[in-house]
């Protein structure tokens, strides 16, 4: 199945609202079902926390999480402390291919029983629940802080809570801070100072009801939207001004490609920039915010804007290599980028090609950066339907907003 997108470019003056944070529900479904005083309104509706939940809910044997990464991980930690149950986790051929060691010995070195099935240091996974007797550990900070996030999340639950010692630069420490924000409002003390993570047992909570911000990870098709646009102004709910979601760095960057925002009543308006001028080059560095370098670069290339993004070394390991990805993408489009281990390079672009096939390598993020190129000119996305992994109501919105979506 493939979309061609394409928009007549005209005015935009719509209001929408989008589901709750996928990052925020996956790591409050997990202390919910820990410590069980947690309720959770405006949930995600994305299939990564209903897989999650569905792992959640299974008390031992065999549990599959197809292509969520997030629940790879946060299983995993949590599974080990489920005394007396045993269980398999497995999920997608890729994310068999997705490396998992780092936390695997982490929570070994804690006093767990996690054994591979298959390759060392990869899913799928034999975890026989037990309860750890070590409360102090140790990994590398330059890593995909779910790992770290998993562990911070069964540590209210252990006996002495739990001492997370970081070696080396970290990572989306935004997304660590999130984790411990949500620990620290149900009532857990936590400390976070230089690279020493401190998480004390849980004592007694009463019962709290948690709203889940709206998504900013998946805001950010909107401002790339909102940038490529001639006029526009959507208003999009429900967003908090001292929101714990990382991605609202989203604010500071799209300033400077011509997106002003303003908070209002719990929504975000994002106004299109009458004669605004762009920089020569944007330069960013994404170490805490790697999931918005798609949305970014796509929107550079429509502006004919070079970019320069660096700290982009988790990117290799996600739904698939999107540094390689969004080279192969671009340059079919028109497009110069040079990638390396950790960084992309747009070069100034002054043609776009229309009607090109964009893959999406089972990647939702592909399919919805690249989708917004269509306001610039038609585009086709391979296998759309894969945007349901975070954000299923995508395509209708883009219908709200006067995007023309053909079957091809």
């Amino acid at each position: 199945m493939r979309f061609l997108i394409s928009h007549p470019n005209n005015e935009i003056k719509k209001s929408f609202n989008i589901s709750g944070s996928k990052s925020e529900s996956n790591r409050l479904l997990i202390l919910k079902y820990l410590l069980e005083n947690i309720e959770i309104d405006n949930i995600s509706d994305s299939d990564d926390t209903v897989v999650l939940e569905k792992g959640l809910l299974s008390n031992s044997g065999k549990v599959n999480i197809h292509h969520a990464g997030t629940a790879m991980r946060f299983l995993t930690a949590y599974f080990s402390i489920q005394e007396n149950k045993s269980y398999v986790i497995s999920g997608s051929d890729r994310m068999h291919d997705r490396p998992i060691k780092i936390l695997v010995d982490a929570l070994n070195d804690l006093g767990a029983d996690v054994k591979y099935i298959d390759k060392t240091g990869y899913p799928p996974l034999k975890i026989n629940g037990k309860k750890l007797n070590v409360f102090n550990v140790s990994l590398d900070a330059k890593i995909s802080s779910q790992y770290i996030t998993a562990l911070i999340l069964i540590a209210p639950s252990l006996e002495k809570g739990l001492i997370i010692n970081l070696i080396g630069e970290i990572t989306s420490k935004p997304y660590i801070d999130m984790s411990l924000a949500l620990l620290d409002r149900i009532g857990v003390e936590t400390s976070f100072i230089n690279n020493r993570i401190e998480i004390k047992p849980v004592g007694n909570l009463n019962i709290s009801k948690h709203y889940v911000e709206s998504d900013w990870s998946s805001l950010s098709y909107f401002f790339s939207v909102v940038a490529l646009s001639k006029s526009s102004e959507i208003n999009i709910g429900t967003y908090f001004k001292n929101s714990i979601q990382g991605d609202k760095k989203l604010v500071e960057i799209y300033d400077k490609l011509g997106v002003k925002t303003i908070f209002k009543n719990n929504k975000v308006s994002l106004k299109k920039t009458r004669n605004f001028k762009l920089p020569k080059k944007l330069e960013l560095k994404l170490n805490d915010t790697p999931d918005l370098a798609q949305t970014i670069a796509v929107t550079c290339f429509g502006l004919g804007l070079p970019c320069d993004l660096y700290g982009l070394h988790t990117l290799k390991i996600k739904e698939t290599d999107r540094l390689l990805a969004l080279k192969v993408e671009l340059e079919k489009l028109g497009a110069t980028v040079i990638i390396t281990e950790d960084s992309l390079h747009l070069k100034k672009s002054i043609i776009i090609k229309k009607d090109i096939i964009i893959n999406t390598y089972d990647d939702h993020r592909m399919a919805m950066a690249f989708a917004t190129l269509g306001i610039v000119k038609p585009i086709i996305i391979n296998n759309p339907k894969v945007i349901s992994k975070s954000f299923p109501s995508f395509w209708s919105v883009l219908e709200k907003l006067n995007f023309k979506l053909s079957e091809v």
